[in-house]
């Protein structure tokens, strides 16, 4: 196993949910401590709070992964005779880092909102609010027929060529390729000041705009002449799309009472709270982990017949009566759901890479509200 710091563990985490993805104004990142120093143990957890803190000591973790920023507005002091000062204070004492996912964990494809949809066990799921996309490129590269597979296995392993659910997608038209290297080239194939003609083979491959440095790179790198040859080209075409919410179907349309108990039972909750007709029949289901106040009417455009989401406002409950819309609250802690989620993902990670560093869920509660 390889010993790694907290700079290459994010660099894994932020390839599944890159901050780019987080809502404007957001605070995610590195919030306190550093990155670049050995880390063998992370506590996941929702929250940051003292007891969390406490947990990170007592297991010996140098990292701690938090989906809600402990650090939200903008800082004018830290007093550590005060309770956020004094937490901050524990967490530099015992040289333990915070890095905050919010908003780019909920929008991930695999983050919190398509864990609570694979928790809800919906089908079909889809975006419920996108907010990113991005556009598709195309390179067209000539390579001299010995280095075509070279080249495509290259530029394939660097994001090229994926067309929804296939990969290693590309089209290759042979050909005549033509060059004089002048005298101070110093030519993979063909002699200085003189014309060669070469076979080659043209290979045409598509990937997201994101990906255009590393793909260049691995063409780059892998190409045997000393000046290749390609066109690069951005198409009309958006793809990558990703959003908050999702929304989906249950496999058959129940009461709004028994889907309300079987939230609660699926999201492990001790209470929600429940607008609308207990008799409705549901069955087509938006999910928005987090505060989804401002989603009522994008949830009913959708053609939802319930909204699961949390921190319901007294007025929204009634708007969403008025425009017959039902909707399950139960509580913001259901993103806890995320503990689980970023640990396995990130522990198959470092055994795939054989990094030396276990991911540990907490096993506090920080839901604040108790039913009495």
């Amino acid at each position: 196993m390889k010993q790694t710091n907290g700079q290459h563990l994010i660099s894994f985490f932020e390839e599944w949910a890159p901050r780019s993805l987080a809502v404007e104004g957001d605070s995610v990142g590195l919030q306190i401590g550093r990155l670049d120093k050995p880390v063998t143990k992370v506590l996941v957890t929702l929250d940051v709070n003292n007891e969390v803190v406490d947990e990170a000591i007592e297991k010996g973790c140098q990292l701690i992964i938090a989906h809600h920023p402990p650090i939200y507005n903008k800082l004018k002091n830290i007093r550590t005779d005060l309770p956020q000062g004094r937490l901050f204070e524990k967490l530099i004492k015992h040289e333990i880092a915070v890095y905050a996912a919010h908003t780019n964990l909920d929008i991930a494809t695999g983050g919190v909102n398509d864990l609570l949809a694979d928790a809800l066990k919906l089908e079909n799921v889809s975006i419920l609010e996108p907010t990113t996309s991005e556009k598709l490129m195309k390179l067209e590269v000539f390579t001299p027929k010995e280095a075509t597979e070279t080249v495509r296995k290259a530029i394939g392993e660097a994001g090229a060529g994926k067309l929804g659910d296939y990969d290693s997608c590309s089209f290759t038209t042979p050909g005549e390729g033509r060059f004089k290297p002048n005298s101070e080239a110093k030519p993979y194939i063909g002699e200085a000041n003189k014309l060669a003609v070469v076979e080659e083979d043209k290979i045409e491959v598509v990937f997201p705009a994101t990906k255009k440095n590393r793909v260049l790179k691995a063409l780059l790198n892998a190409h045997p002449y000393e000046e290749p040859a390609y066109n690069l080209m951005e198409l009309d075409i958006e793809v990558n799309e990703k959003g908050l919410g999702r929304i989906g179907l249950l496999p058959n349309s129940v009461s709004l009472g028994d889907y309300a108990n079987t939230v609660k039972s699926q999201l492990n909750v001790p209470f929600v709270r429940v607008v609308g007709t207990m008799e409705k029949p549901v069955q087509k289901v938006a999910i928005l982990g987090g505060d989804g106040n401002k989603y009522i009417q994008i949830a009913k455009r959708a053609g939802a017949d319930v909204l699961v989401t949390g921190d319901l406002y007294f007025h929204i409950a009634q708007d969403a009566l008025a425009i017959d819309l039902a909707i399950i609250d139960p509580g913001h802690h259901i993103e806890q759901i995320m503990k689980k989620g970023v640990s396995d993902y990130m522990n198959a990670k470092c055994e795939e890479k054989k990094l030396d560093c276990i991911f540990i869920a907490s096993q506090l509660s920080t839901e604040p509200f108790r039913i009495i």
